[in-house]
């Protein structure tokens, strides 16, 4: 667990980080000879050389686009595991800054916490900042709490998993925040192996491009609706949810697989992709959730440009696909490779279906409270549900409209 505050104030940036003694190495910790006890009266030096090895050596910092080249270490302190000093960046700074622990103290080389804090010279604290910490080598599992303070008074909270997230933008322009989520949505979809899974079972029956616009349009419209939706809190919050939508993605694989088995040319594939899309788009909210605090303000851009990313991996990956099934179709029966291709898919489906339910019917159910809260979103989600409905209608009148007068002109 590494905990950092990151506070811009006049002329000059403060880093604060505190980091588990144990992760630290190749350190020669002054020691008592009779229990091995860190010496605390001659430890000075070497915390200070320890913090500009494993803190400030594995930051950089970034105002605007520049790299910030210098810093200072302004101090440093072995404090206790547990003490309250983090909880806020006042108490972190006065307890840094404070009298280092009794000498007679008794703590292992590997116990305990460093502190330090590093102060950066900078331009302007009205400038929008950036940071790239490389933390990996601190342990096997590395888990980052930061807190960014601006000068209006607000808190820009990060917490994220890994030593090495990239640049960090604590305060983006909406451009770079739509940038950052447009290859996280590309990404997703290459990396999710059942949402691979579900478009290939839409393209096996289709060999052109012009047949799968409406599927994916109405999978784009309909995982967007839900994706956003739950971003803004509108999906239920219980442990029981995500483990359900998760077997459902797994079942409407299974169910795309056997429909192209038994019929030979599905019709209004694009209502039933659009209900699938629904609940995809809750699944892929679920991997969004721990990324939107790198959205700083701009989280309706961040949205819509995650679902952009999406759209144009799906396209990638479409691109692929369709030229591979059709060149595959010329040397096997179109209808025998259709059957094969999709009895592969409906069997990792199937099993991804019972494993995944296995998992959620060790959550334990729970009837809603039926409250004020309940109802206020009842009343949004139906309002969302006659939108969607009404859409639905509408696409419906006109391609029915476009048929019929293709029909007039063939007569």
């Amino acid at each position: 667990m590494v905990r950092v505050f990151v506070k811009p104030e006049g002329k000059q940036l403060r880093v604060l980080l505190r980091m588990q003694m144990t992760s630290i190495h190749e350190i020669e910790w002054p020691v008592k000879k009779v229990d091995g006890t860190l010496d605390l009266e001659f430890v000075g030096p070497y915390l200070r050389e320890a913090a500009n090895k494993w803190m400030g050596d594995r930051i950089s910092i970034y105002e605007d686009s520049r790299k910030v080249e210098q810093h200072v270490l302004a101090a440093a302190q072995l404090s206790l595991d547990g003490d309250g000093a983090f909880q806020s960046y006042e108490s972190a700074v006065a307890h840094v800054q404070g009298a280092p622990l009794p000498f007679e103290t008794k703590l292992l080389p590997t116990q305990g916490v460093l502190d330090a804090m590093f102060e950066y010279p900078i331009e302007s604290d009205q400038s929008r900042f950036s940071i790239h910490p490389r933390f990996e080598q601190f342990g096997l599992r590395v888990i980052t709490v930061m807190r960014f303070l601006p000068p209006d008074g607000r808190i820009r909270a990060f917490e994220y998993e890994g030593g090495d997230p990239g640049l960090v933008r604590l305060d983006p322009e909406w451009h770079q925040a739509a940038w950052t989520f447009v290859k996280m949505g590309f990404h997703h979809i290459l990396d999710g192996a059942d949402h691979l899974l579900f478009l290939f079972c839409l393209v096996i029956p289709y060999r052109k491009f012009r047949g799968l616009i409406p599927v994916v349009t109405a999978f784009t419209a309909a995982h967007s609706i839900t994706l956003i939706a739950s971003a803004f809190d509108m999906a239920p919050n219980v442990l029981w949810f995500p483990p359900l939508i998760e077997t459902l993605i797994a079942a409407s694989i299974v169910y795309m697989a056997l429909e192209n088995i038994v019929v030979i040319s599905p019709s209004r594939r694009w209502i039933l992709t659009f209900c699938f899309g629904l609940v995809h788009g809750f699944g892929f909210s679920f991997a969004l959730r721990n990324t939107l605090q790198f959205a700083g303000s701009h989280m309706l851009t961040s949205l819509l440009s995650f679902n952009v990313g999406v759209e144009i991996g799906q396209v990638f990956v479409l691109a692929l696909m369709v030229p591979a099934l059709t060149i595959l179709f010329r040397y096997v029966s179109e209808r025998m490779g259709t059957i094969i291709l999709s009895a592969f898919a409906a069997h990792s489906a199937w099993h991804w279906t019972t494993e995944r339910y296995e998992q959620l019917s060790k959550f334990p159910f729970q009837w809603p409270v039926f409250d004020a809260a309940f109802f206020a979103a009842a009343i949004r989600w139906a309002m969302v549900i006659v939108a969607v409905a009404g859409a639905i209608w509408f696409i419906g009148v006109l391609r029915q409209g476009r048929r019929e007068t293709a029909d007039d002109a063939d007569g």
